[in-house]
């Protein structure tokens, strides 16, 4: 596999994983202790790495959400707890998320080491969330957290190589949730409200922009070479199946 054929592969598969401890129970309830909304908790969590910056800093570095939902979220937050503290509790659930879910997966140790060096590698130009963050230490050490923390990370890297291309594409980010798999649902979660403007004459430039977003993110995963890139894959392919797999026989888990 090419550099570019191992982003494309590999980019769903992060985008589900490095997004799945967002999604646990545990995690939404530490929003509440810290005496904030869910969306407060996801805007100032992700954004917090960039330190005590304006809301529209934050919307033209998260991109994809609407302006005035993120000034919402990041400034409700800011009122209770600093955006840093929100970062370091989002960062502490999602190596706790690993830790539970992730220490017995099969070979999480290689899955570590592959993920570690693509986050390594990875070119953060025009890219200042991924940055931002990746400057930051992980707080744990074991292999399970250690893996949900680089899978965030490589969330963190496509999404920021995506906006790249949309821009670079003539599109703006409304227009490429448009023109996504969600559609007008995606817009509304993302805070965009209606009207929308046509979605199909968009299609086309979001394709090219999907091709940008992989050619952008190849220099991460060009430093492991096809043989290490293909193991990858099929380690973040497992690793879903096993994640499934557990939900299945645990469902309130």
């Amino acid at each position: 596999m090419t550099p570019e054929q191992i982003a494309a592969a590999s980019k769903p598969l992060v985008l589900e994983l490095g997004d799945a401890f967002g999604r646990c129970p545990v995690t939404l309830r530490r929003a509440r202790l810290l005496g904030i909304s869910g969306w407060a908790f996801y805007v100032a969590g992700r954004a917090g790495a960039l330190g005590d910056v304006r809301a529209e800093t934050v919307a033209a570095t998260l991109g994809f959400l609407a302006p005035d939902a993120v000034a919402d979220g990041w400034d409700g937050a800011a009122r209770t707890v600093r955006p840093s503290e929100v970062a370091a509790a989002m960062l502490a659930e999602c190596c706790r998320w690993g830790s539970q879910h992730l220490d017995d997966l099969p070979r999480v140790d290689r899955l570590v080491g592959l993920l570690e060096r693509a986050v390594h590698a990875a070119d953060g130009s025009g890219m200042p969330l991924f940055a931002a963050w990746r400057a930051i230490p992980v707080p744990h050490r074991a292999a399970g957290a250690r893996a949900a923390a680089a899978l965030r990370l490589l969330r963190e890297y496509f999404t920021g190589a995506y906006l790249l291309a949309v821009r670079a594409g003539g599109m703006t980010p409304l227009e490429a949730v448009l023109a996504g798999p969600e559609g007008e649902a995606g817009a509304m979660a993302c805070g965009w409200p209606p009207p929308y403007p046509a979605v199909g004459p968009l299609v086309r430039r979001r394709l090219w922009a999907e091709a940008v977003t992989h050619r952008l993110a190849a220099p991460a995963f060009a430093a492991l070479g096809p043989v290490d890139g293909t193991e990858l894959v099929e380690l973040l392919a497992a690793t879903r199946a096993h994640l499934g797999a557990v939900a299945r026989a645990h469902p309130a888990a």
